[in-house]
């Protein structure tokens, strides 16, 4: 798949079926992540995957959307130094952004659901994942083949987007 017909065909998939990732496409997800530009190529970022199924169900109460992580065949968190710290730069948050969007587009060419999830329990999260007090978890991606694989294939939704001419502004606003 091509990369454009990836971003145009996308869907967020919260419905898994009940089967590992293959190993190689779990690998090659996280290679999309580490491949991201940041910011001075500083790669503040760490991935914690998560196939435990008691850690993926501790994992489904970080938040009031993140119903649908225990289903899930693997979870990435992705674990930043604290944004709201004194003298950390929000670019932070661009460049997990990027991450992020690199995996979920590299599992969508491997036939794999992917859905972020924000974490709004901090302290639930670090006990479940143990990342050090100087780090922050906002956000975790969810991964799995999709329980209905006619969800890869689905058409986009009527009116499911703004039209271009709504969001772009050509010279000023």
């Amino acid at each position: 798949m091509d990369t454009l017909t990836a971003i145009a065909t996308k869907r967020v998939i919260r419905r898994y079926a009940e089967r590992p990732l293959d190993p190689d496409h779990l690998r090659a997800v996280l290679e999309a992540g580490r491949r991201a530009g940041s910011s001075k190529n500083q790669q503040r970022w760490d991935f914690i995957v998560v196939r435990d199924r008691g850690r993926l169900a501790r994992l489904g109460d970080v938040g009031p959307y993140a119903r649908h992580v225990p289903d899930a065949a693997a979870t990435i968190a992705l674990v930043t130094p604290d944004p709201h710290g004194p003298g950390h730069p929000l670019s932070v948050v661009w460049d997990v952004g990027g991450a992020a969007a690199q995996m979920m587009l590299a599992a969508w060419d491997l036939g794999i659901g992917s859905c972020p999830v924000t974490v709004y329990e901090q302290d639930l999260a670090r006990d479940v994942l143990g990342y050090p007090a100087d780090r922050w978890c906002e956000y975790l991606i969810t991964l799995g083949y999709p329980a209905d694989p006619a969800d890869l294939e689905a058409p986009n939704r009527p009116g499911g987007r703004r039209s271009l001419a709504e969001v772009v502004h050509e010279e000023t606003w």
